[in-house]
């Protein structure tokens, strides 16, 4: 009986039996509740979106405009005026130096020959020959200027993705970088890199791009893989291993760094295209022609040139006149109508001709005091996070430096052993030197001995020589006296 009772106490009160009905009421309920999480999940996620869109509407309003800009326009047939393959290919490397050294947003390569006149000698650039379409062709000059320009554009570790090997690039090692801010170093901290899309496998909406780094960088955006594109570097993150970057336009580090980006580069295939297919909205406002008949640069007045799309056009070898009397589209006689300004940018040159890639310098030295950018460039210290001038070169290798130092510290710190050694080491006693054997007799006197014999210094064994002072010579010609009218034949 006790066995019975303490089994009774063990055991645990049974839950009352449910019903379906209430178990599919509490189901019900359950699946009620999740649809209202939904529902609320759903609806922050709308005013989220609302308020991102709403912020970037506002971010957009107050945008900072882009910067002014500065296109240049050089004829292609400069580079049939050079001698030589490498010639050619330096000329090309003087318009890019000479662009980013004054900062130029653009450079058009026009054909200042004409498609009649050269039809036989040009080849395609956009297309094949076959299609019968001229304004698709270009001739070889201006193709290989807009090439090696563009190569010299191009950062150093994208050259190789977008630049294979080409004939009109064989001299292009001979050429001096640009070493412009967009060509970052590996180590380099700036914000904003130029980069590749990888053939890399990402997550959906993202890639991963080459940007110079040891890893690529994660993007925002899902692009196709050989794609050049301008990545804006997140802050690292302790969270995760992978950089981050977000896809931005090429304007964008100029206009928010005032950092100069390099420049574009764009082919006309005559001289009216330069000003119909312009890339800005509107065209160039202010077009500038340069000629030895133009006005004097001397008379245009400070910051007279007021613009926010400034085109600037240089001549050939036969100057503008002769690009106009090629391009058939055109029909005005006299350059002077195309530009708003026609200036001479250096009167009362010493030289007949100028060449382009001189006037190119010439001129855009001359015209920095004329112009007056509606939208400057912002001004910030950047020199930490950029590459600097005593960066540029071969690094030595710390091996090479270490044993340069230690060399350098030998040389300073004295041997006590070997002052010691020396002291002790009696003086040599003096030994008679034996005589030179004596010079041959020449079988015929030479007429200039008189005067050698007077120019000539004493011998080793006439006097001694000692190092003096440069000063004493002149201490000794006070002595003298010798005067400014005094006969010095004897001298001669």
């Amino acid at each position: 009986m006790s066995a019975i009772t303490a089994a009774s106490r063990n055991t645990k009160p049974t839950e009352p039996h449910k019903s379906w009905k209430k178990i599919n009421e509490e189901r019900k309920a359950l699946k009620r509740q999740r649809k209202q999480d939904k529902a609320l999940k759903d609806l922050q996620r709308v005013q989220d979106e609302e308020a991102a869109a709403k912020d970037a509407t506002e971010a957009a309003k107050t945008v900072k405009p882009n910067p002014s800009t500065v296109s240049i326009a050089v004829p292609g047939s400069i580079l049939e005026n050079a001698q030589s393959a490498e010639l050619r290919a330096y000329v090309a490397g003087q318009i890019a130096r000479a662009a980013c050294i004054f900062r130029v947003n653009e450079v058009i390569v026009f054909d200042d020959v004409g498609v009649a006149t050269a039809r036989e000698t040009k080849r395609s650039y956009e297309q094949d020959d076959a299609q019968g379409n001229a304004s698709a062709t270009v001739r070889s000059s201006s193709l290989q200027l807009a090439r090696i320009l563009q190569y010299l554009e191009c950062p150093q570790y994208l050259r190789k993705f977008f630049f294979p090997l080409h004939k009109d690039l064989k001299y292009s090692g001979l050429l001096n970088p640009l070493d412009t801010p967009h060509h970052l170093r590996q180590q380099s901290k700036f914000r904003y890199r130029e980069g590749v899309v990888c053939d890399k496998q990402a997550k959906d909406g993202h890639s991963y791009a080459n940007v110079g780094l040891l890893n690529d960088v994660l993007i925002d955006k899902a692009l196709e893989a050989g794609v050049r594109v301008t990545v804006k570097m997140d802050p690292p993150s302790e969270t995760t291993r992978k950089q981050r970057g977000t896809l931005v336009s090429p304007d964008e580090p100029r206009r928010e760094t005032g950092v100069y980006w390099g420049y574009q580069v764009r082919i006309a295939h005559s001289l009216s295209e330069i000003f119909t297919k312009s890339p800005y909205d509107g065209g160039y406002d202010v077009t500038v022609g340069t000629s030895d008949r133009g006005t004097s640069v001397h008379e245009v007045p400070s910051k007279s040139y007021e613009f926010n799309h400034m085109l600037i056009v240089f001549g050939g070898l036969q100057g503008l006149e002769e690009a106009l009397a090629n391009d058939e589209k055109l029909t005005v006689d006299d350059p002077e109508m195309l530009f708003d300004h026609y200036v001479n940018v250096l009167p009362k040159q010493g030289s007949r001709t100028i060449r382009t890639e001189e006037a190119l310098l010439i001129a855009l030295a001359a015209l920095q005091e004329k112009l007056q950018p509606q939208h400057a460039d912002i001004e910030t210290d950047l020199s930490d996070l950029l590459p600097r001038s005593e960066d540029t070169g071969v690094t030595m290798r710390r091996d090479v430096l270490v044993s340069k130092k230690k060399k350098r510290k030998l040389e300073e710190k004295p041997d006590s052993e070997a002052m010691e050694a020396i002291e002790a080491t009696p003086a040599p006693t003096p030994t008679t030197s034996p005589k030179p054997a004596p010079k041959p007799v020449p079988l015929h006197a030479n007429p200039f001995n008189g005067r050698a014999a007077q120019a000539a210094p004493p011998s080793a064994e006439e006097a001694d020589f000692e190092v003096v002072s440069s000063t004493l010579g002149v201490a000794t010609e006070a002595k003298t006296g010798v005067a400014d009218n005094e006969d010095l034949s004897r001298f001669d």
